[in-house]
């Protein structure tokens, strides 16, 4: 039995607002609630404290905390957090490798997230100048424009992700510009952890000095650009 008119036109109407900018936008802001809701729940900050489970060792371990850095950061859990965490659980190397492919995969997470669910809905909002100013800096250069706010961490990374995600910027360059612009500063933080029993070590007090520096320079570059922006 062919079902009637009437009722198709109500599952193709149906369908198209699943599937409209503004629906899928909802479906963004609550998978975003819920994982916020569940690192309140699961409190990862608690591996500095408690350290890794005991039954899982080795590249294991590397590769499991690298989904799990992931994912929070996906969720909004601080990176500096989760990089002190890879040095004092792994040490300086291995904390490092695992900390960059967790912000590479985060990071692929939002923006994946970000475009698709997004994109649609936000870009008809880009209003004002500075937020045109942004969305075009983005698009037309997006590696240099990424690999900056990855260097200097004046920009929060979950708003850069996002940022990126509805505008142009390509896949490619947004993830290589991460990967490399996330070094320094996770490596400073990774050491730092992983001398954090030893605070008047050098490589431990090289680390904070570094990190210290870091966080001046971007603030100074975030002014600049700020103001930059306004002017245009």
């Amino acid at each position: 039995m062919r079902p009637a008119a009437g009722d198709q036109a109500f599952a193709v109407r149906c369908g198209r607002a699943l599937v409209s900018p503004w629906s899928r936008l909802g479906l963004l802001v609550l998978l975003l609630a819920a994982a916020g809701t569940g690192v309140l729940l699961f409190e990862p900050q608690r591996l500095l404290a408690d350290g890794w489970p005991p039954q899982i060792s080795g590249a294991a371990a590397v590769v499991l905390f690298s989904v799990a850095y992931g994912v929070c950061t996906a969720a909004f859990v601080p990176r500096p957090l989760l990089n002190l965490a890879a040095g004092a659980l792994f040490g300086s190397q291995a904390g490092l490798a695992g900390a960059i492919a967790g912000t590479v995969l985060g990071a692929g997470i939002a923006f994946g997230l970000g475009r698709f669910l997004g994109q649609d809905a936000l870009r008809p909002l880009l209003r004002g100048r500075i937020v045109t100013a942004v969305d075009g800096q983005l698009s037309r250069h997006g590696f240099r424009s990424m690999l900056a706010a990855r260097l200097f961490p004046g920009i929060p990374f979950w708003a850069a992700n996002y940022c990126a995600a509805v505008s142009r910027m390509g896949w490619a360059p947004f993830l290589l510009a991460t990967g490399l612009g996330s070094i320094p500063n996770t490596a400073a933080y990774v050491i730092a952890g992983s001398q954090a029993a030893t605070p008047t070590s050098p490589a431990f007090l090289i680390a904070m000095g570094f990190i210290a520096v870091t966080g001046v320079a971007g603030a100074a570059v975030a002014w600049r650009k700020r103001h930059r922006l306004r002017g245009h």
